[in-house]
């Protein structure tokens, strides 16, 4: 079992780098797609909430600037710290959808998705929170050619 964990703890950090740009595509790609086909989202904000288009695409925003943020380094732990935020944010819509049955084409309606993809929100908040911390790589993801790779932020 001391093996198992050795390997986990070892994987990650040699793949930190690789999983910054999958969070971030994901978070490109979601956040895309408040744009391209919104319905879905706004179907999910809670009714209580007002003008849940703008939510949609504000939330949506603020995705695709989270996860490109993830590959600047003179931001990207305040990028992370900010992506946190809409995953807490972003919750009580997920509640919505799960506890008033909510049905989104494309996606499963059953209660055995919901138990995945409600505490899947927790994964995602700690995915965030790994690159909160100062980060020295040299070998870091960036989208600016040739900046540095430390993070002082």
């Amino acid at each position: 079992m001391q093996t198992l964990k050795h390997n986990s703890i070892a994987f990650f950090k040699r793949n930190k780098e690789v999983l910054r740009v999958v969070l971030a595509v994901c978070m490109v790609v979601a956040g895309t797609l408040h744009f391209l086909v919104p319905d879905p989202f706004v179907k999910i904000v809670p009714a209580p909430l007002p003008e849940p288009e703008i939510i949609v695409y504000v939330s949506g925003i603020f995705e695709i600037l989270g996860g490109l943020g993830l590959l600047v380094p003179p931001v990207s732990r305040r990028a992370a710290w900010g992506l946190i935020a809409i995953f807490i944010l972003v919750f009580p819509a997920n509640l919505n959808m799960a506890f008033n049955d909510i049905h989104i084409d494309g996606i499963p309606d059953g209660w055995w998705f919901q138990a995945i993809r409600l505490p899947f929100q927790a994964v995602l908040i700690a995915w965030a929170y790994w690159y909160t911390s100062f980060d020295d790589n040299p070998d870091r993801a960036s989208i600016l050619p040739g900046f540095p790779k430390s993070d002082r932020s």
